[in-house]
């Protein structure tokens, strides 16, 4: 029995982290094909010729490619970003005034650049208290609401937004989804946001310096590009000390280059994910959190994420009541499990390689603490 016996076939074998490894919604240890691609590049890069840059910089396209057919669009839709918050504050920045409907305990990548935006007179962040459901962010929409901007899944809980519903909730708005905990792991309709944005360190396993973002027409036509860099204009590779129109596709949300090292990780790690399939990963995942969730119930534990898969992704928050979280932390440690700890709770995030043997160590741990 291999060490990821009980994981997904055809994904699992790819990986190598540790059986208790427990904390995807913070850090996705990438795969051996991620590590082959980088060291690839950076050899190539070390050994530089003529052809050398050209021929790195294939990356981009390749890794836009893929996360067009992931997100359901096509590549003149969607730009590489170097993270999720770049891609934030692009559409914060580009929402030229009126309000923006955010939750107030969302992840603060989704609070600052509102924030930020607001001080220099742009949109104006309305925070909205609880869970962003359509019910709840219908009764929150006033007229002065040009765009609701919410996590496609909760850092803290896994609450998966319902974002078919919300587009219809929000009409003619923009809907910009952070999916920094949902893309790759879980089948959203992402063609119901104007944004999507995401990071490649967590699900998708892609280390870090990895993201892209996905615009709607409704995006391109309505936010204006107030970030857009040199790489975001027409005729780039023309230096003729004028302005240049800005790119008409989602390529207007480029900076400058990016580096084709990562780029080429992102590629591989996304075309791992497209040639699983999300169902197959999703359907995983499904099943280990049952589980995980069977398993704090049974250690008298108090689950704190939602327990209807409709709901839910790939976390499994919970308290052990009357038991310091550092002190079920420390229980997880002793037994291999790497968990999040907050000051009030502790954070599990299943993957699709992680084994039922994850499983039973979370339950001897909490078992310990009896």
């Amino acid at each position: 029995m291999t060490e990821h016996a009980g994981g997904l076939p055809g994904y699992a074998e790819h990986f190598g982290e540790p059986e208790g490894y427990l904390d995807f919604a913070r850090y996705g240890p990438p795969s051996r094909d991620v590590l082959d691609a980088t060291a690839a590049a950076l050899a190539a890069s070390a050994e530089a010729d003529h052809t050398t840059v050209n021929d790195l910089m294939r990356a981009e396209p390749r890794a836009r490619a893929a996360a067009a057919r992931l997100a359901g669009t096509d590549t003149e839709h969607v730009a590489l970003l170097p993270n999720a918050s770049t891609g934030i504050f692009h559409a914060a920045f580009g929402v030229p005034g009126g309000a923006v409907l955010v939750p107030s305990a969302d992840f603060p990548a989704n609070h600052y650049p509102w924030r930020r935006a607001a001080a220099l007179g742009r949109a104006v962040p309305r925070w909205l208290d609880g869970a962003p459901t359509p019910d709840a962010v219908r009764e929150a929409l006033t007229d002065e609401v040009v765009a609701v901007s919410v996590s496609a899944v909760d850092f803290r809980t896994g609450y998966r937004a319902d974002l078919a519903a919300l587009r219809e909730v929000v009409g003619d708005r923009l809907l910009v989804v952070d999916a920094m905990q949902a893309f790759g792991v879980a089948e959203l309709p992402w063609q119901a946001a104007d944004v999507v944005v995401a990071g490649g360190q967590k699900w998708l396993r892609a280390s870090w310096a990895t993201g892209f973002a996905a615009l709607s027409d409704r995006a391109l036509e309505r936010l204006e590009p107030t970030l857009t860099g040199w790489t975001g204009v027409e005729d780039v590779a023309v230096f003729d000390d004028t302005e240049h129109p800005v790119a008409p596709d989602a390529l207007r949300w480029s900076i400058t280059n990016l580096s084709p090292v990562t780029a080429a990780a992102f590629a591989v790690a996304l075309e791992l994910v497209e040639g699983v399939g999300v169902a197959a990963i999703e359907g995983h995942v499904a099943r280990r959190v049952d589980e995980l969730i069977d398993v704090v119930r049974s250690a008298g534990g108090q689950v704190l994420s939602p327990v209807a898969r409709a709901e839910r992704a790939g976390i499994v928050s919970f308290a052990v009541p009357d038991v310091d979280p550092a002190q079920v932390a420390k229980a997880l440690h002793e037994h291999g499990v790497t968990p999040s700890v907050r000051a009030d709770s502790v954070r599990l995030s299943a993957h699709a390689s992680t084994t039922a043997g994850a499983v039973e160590r979370v339950r001897a741990a909490l078992s310990s603490l009896r």
